[in-house]
């Protein structure tokens, strides 16, 4: 028995097995894979993460492992993050200027309305035939007004009304001032009428009714006034001379536009003709006057004559 079972264990040892006689038996045929073995053979395949070796052996990783392989994530550049910090930089200038907005309504707000700079003193310079009470009466600026709140140019036009005012300025001086420039009106020439002495200044404004202050000429014409050529020929050539020569003239008289006479003191003349090339018979009357002589003509500038 026990010889049967050596014998037959010989038997089976001497004879191959199965899966060799099969092998040998079938040669070229594949081997069936196991069902865990088709998993990985199917995961292992290529474009499935699965690689070879030198020796053509699958180099069976998974995908987590390919992914290491290629290496970390890349970061975002500077340009995807740029977007957002010139957001919060754009954002600063606007913040900035809305504050400073608020800022200056909310001063001007205080400024409109507080009584800290408001209006507590007036004060009035360049007056000489005007009074100040005149002057502020026609400012009409009450004490206490907020500056803020006058309007100066309708303060100086209040002011200009005055027949002697030639024009004035009104200015805001911080905190509580109101300081108001006055341009009298300057008498050029004074012309007698009914009622009394007018005075006319360089522009033919009759602004007074008083007697003329020595050195200002008397004005003879048919109709003075502002709009009368005869008046306006005269007072351009006064005007032209020199203040010196000017001081001189006692009367303009004008006979018509091309015969304008200036008297002189001490009984000397001098005729001036027209209103034309006023100028230039204003330069050459001084040193014509410096001769002895009682008619001086510079009517014709290039020949001009003494009597």
């Amino acid at each position: 028995m026990s010889a049967d079972r050596r014998s037959g264990r010989s038997e089976r040892a001497g004879r191959p097995g199965r899966a060799g006689a099969e092998r040998s038996a079938r040669p070229g045929t594949r081997r069936q894979a196991r069902p865990d073995q088709a998993r990985e053979a199917r995961v292992d395949e290529p474009g499935q993460g699965a690689e070879r070796d030198r020796d053509g052996r699958q180099d069976q990783r998974r995908p987590a492992d390919s992914a290491a392989k290629a290496g970390p994530a890349p970061k975002k550049s500077r340009r995807t993050r740029r977007p957002k910090v010139r957001r919060v930089r754009n954002r600063k200038p606007i913040l900035l200027t809305a504050l400073a907005v608020v800022v200056v309504v909310g001063l001007g707000v205080a400024a409109w309305f507080t009584p800290v700079l408001s209006a507590r003193k007036i004060t009035v310079v360049g007056n000489v035939g005007v009074s100040s009470d005149e002057i502020l009466s026609a400012l009409a600026v009450p004490v206490g007004k907020p500056l803020l709140r006058i309007d100066t140019g309708a303060a100086a036009q209040r002011v200009a009304s005055i027949a002697k005012v030639d024009h004035a300025r009104v200015e805001r001086a911080y905190p509580s001032t109101v300081r108001v420039t006055v341009v009298e009106r300057a008498p050029a020439v004074f012309y007698d009428a009914p009622e009394g002495t007018h005075l006319m200044d360089a522009s033919g404004v009759a602004y007074a009714i008083e007697p003329a202050p020595p050195g200002v000429p008397r004005l003879k014409t048919e109709h003075p006034g502002r709009d009368d050529p005869a008046t306006v020929d005269a007072l351009a050539a006064v005007t032209a001379l020199p203040p010196e020569l000017r001081g001189q003239v006692t009367e303009v008289a004008v006979g018509s536009l091309d015969d304008i006479r200036l008297a002189l003191t001490d009984d000397r003349q001098l005729i001036w003709g027209s209103a034309a090339n006023s100028a230039r018979k204003a330069a050459i009357a001084p040193p014509l006057l410096s001769q002895p002589g009682k008619v001086y003509d510079v009517s014709s500038p290039d020949l001009p004559t003494i009597r």
